[in-house]
Protein backbone atom coordinates (compact mmCIF):
# COMPACT_ATOMS: atom_id res chain seq x y z
CA UNK A 1 0.00 0.00 0.00
CA UNK A 2 1.31 3.18 -1.22
CA UNK A 3 1.35 6.25 0.95
CA UNK A 4 1.09 9.63 -0.09
CA UNK A 5 1.84 12.77 2.03
CA UNK A 6 -0.51 15.86 0.50
CA UNK A 7 0.84 19.14 2.35
CA UNK A 8 -1.27 22.37 3.22
CA UNK A 9 -1.62 25.08 1.17
CA UNK A 10 0.90 27.98 1.66
CA UNK A 11 -0.43 30.53 3.58
CA UNK A 12 0.70 33.74 3.03
CA UNK A 13 0.94 37.12 5.41
CA UNK A 14 -1.91 39.32 4.22
CA UNK A 15 -2.35 42.31 5.55
CA UNK A 16 -5.56 42.48 8.39
CA UNK A 17 -7.76 44.86 6.75
CA UNK A 18 -9.07 47.05 10.00
CA UNK A 19 -12.79 48.19 9.95
CA UNK A 20 -12.85 51.81 10.36
CA UNK A 21 -13.97 52.59 14.08
CA UNK A 22 -16.35 55.21 12.67
CA UNK A 23 -18.48 55.25 10.03
CA UNK A 24 -19.63 58.14 7.89
CA UNK A 25 -22.75 57.88 5.39
CA UNK A 26 -22.80 58.70 1.72
CA UNK A 27 -24.78 61.83 2.71
CA UNK A 28 -21.69 62.91 5.10
CA UNK A 29 -19.45 61.97 2.53
CA UNK A 30 -21.01 64.07 -0.33
CA UNK A 31 -21.02 66.89 1.48
CA UNK A 32 -17.42 66.68 3.03
CA UNK A 33 -16.02 66.53 -0.70
CA UNK A 34 -18.00 69.44 -1.50
CA UNK A 35 -17.30 71.85 1.04
CA UNK A 36 -13.25 70.21 0.55
CA UNK A 37 -13.35 71.14 -3.17
CA UNK A 38 -14.51 74.64 -1.90
CA UNK A 39 -11.30 75.02 -0.30
CA UNK A 40 -7.85 76.54 -1.50
CA UNK A 41 -5.55 74.87 -1.12
CA UNK A 42 -7.84 71.89 -1.30
CA UNK A 43 -6.74 69.71 2.53
CA UNK A 44 -5.52 66.21 2.38
CA UNK A 45 -8.56 65.07 4.24
CA UNK A 46 -11.09 65.03 7.37
CA UNK A 47 -10.05 65.00 10.82
CA UNK A 48 -12.39 63.37 13.56
CA UNK A 49 -12.18 63.53 17.33
CA UNK A 50 -13.49 63.51 20.63
CA UNK A 51 -11.92 66.30 22.59
CA UNK A 52 -12.43 67.35 26.40
CA UNK A 53 -15.16 69.94 27.23
CA UNK A 54 -18.49 70.70 26.84
CA UNK A 55 -21.37 70.32 29.37
CA UNK A 56 -21.20 66.90 29.52
CA UNK A 57 -17.25 65.86 29.34
CA UNK A 58 -16.15 65.82 25.58
CA UNK A 59 -17.53 66.90 22.52
CA UNK A 60 -16.74 65.90 18.71
CA UNK A 61 -14.39 67.68 16.68
CA UNK A 62 -14.22 67.83 12.76
CA UNK A 63 -11.52 69.64 10.58
CA UNK A 64 -9.84 69.17 7.51
CA UNK A 65 -6.45 68.42 7.63
CA UNK A 66 -2.99 68.30 5.78
CA UNK A 67 -2.30 64.71 6.56
CA UNK A 68 -1.79 62.00 9.43
CA UNK A 69 -0.19 62.46 12.67
CA UNK A 70 1.91 60.12 14.00
CA UNK A 71 -0.44 58.57 15.92
CA UNK A 72 -3.08 58.89 13.36
CA UNK A 73 -5.39 55.76 11.62
CA UNK A 74 -6.44 56.71 8.46
CA UNK A 75 -9.05 55.53 6.75
CA UNK A 76 -10.52 55.72 3.30
CA UNK A 77 -14.16 56.43 3.06
CA UNK A 78 -15.31 56.20 -0.63
CA UNK A 79 -12.07 58.57 -1.96
CA UNK A 80 -12.20 60.68 1.23
CA UNK A 81 -9.29 60.37 3.74
CA UNK A 82 -10.33 60.22 7.30
CA UNK A 83 -8.21 60.51 10.12
CA UNK A 84 -8.46 59.42 13.82
CA UNK A 85 -6.06 59.76 16.74
CA UNK A 86 -5.41 57.11 18.26
CA UNK A 87 -7.22 58.08 21.67
CA UNK A 88 -10.42 58.90 19.88
CA UNK A 89 -10.61 55.80 18.37
CA UNK A 90 -11.88 54.33 21.43
CA UNK A 91 -14.58 57.17 22.00
CA UNK A 92 -16.17 56.57 18.49
CA UNK A 93 -15.57 53.02 17.67
CA UNK A 94 -19.17 51.89 16.36
CA UNK A 95 -20.13 55.64 15.83
CA UNK A 96 -21.90 56.68 12.45
CA UNK A 97 -21.65 60.28 11.12
CA UNK A 98 -24.39 61.63 9.07
CA UNK A 99 -25.34 65.08 7.23
CA UNK A 100 -29.03 65.87 7.51
CA UNK A 101 -30.79 69.09 6.30
CA UNK A 102 -34.16 69.42 8.40
CA UNK A 103 -36.78 72.58 8.57
CA UNK A 104 -34.54 73.24 11.73
CA UNK A 105 -31.66 73.68 10.10
CA UNK A 106 -28.60 71.29 8.35
CA UNK A 107 -25.40 69.73 9.94
CA UNK A 108 -23.91 66.64 10.88
CA UNK A 109 -24.99 64.27 13.27
CA UNK A 110 -22.96 61.68 15.06
CA UNK A 111 -24.51 58.45 16.16
CA UNK A 112 -22.35 56.88 19.02
CA UNK A 113 -23.13 53.47 20.90
CA UNK A 114 -21.17 54.77 23.22
CA UNK A 115 -22.60 57.90 25.09
CA UNK A 116 -24.34 57.28 28.33
CA UNK A 117 -25.41 60.78 28.47
CA UNK A 118 -25.71 64.22 26.28
CA UNK A 119 -26.60 67.41 27.51
CA UNK A 120 -29.48 69.91 26.10
CA UNK A 121 -27.63 71.42 23.50
CA UNK A 122 -26.74 67.99 21.62
CA UNK A 123 -23.49 68.79 20.81
CA UNK A 124 -21.63 67.29 24.08
CA UNK A 125 -21.86 63.98 25.92
CA UNK A 126 -20.43 61.59 28.22
CA UNK A 127 -19.10 58.12 28.23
Amino acid sequence: MATTTTSAPEVKNVPEVKKPPITLTPNAISKVKEIMGQQNPVPAGLRIGVVGGGCSGFSYNMQFDNGAGMMDKTFDMDGLKVFVDATSVMYLNGCIVDYVETLEGAGFKFENPNVKSTCGCGSSFSV
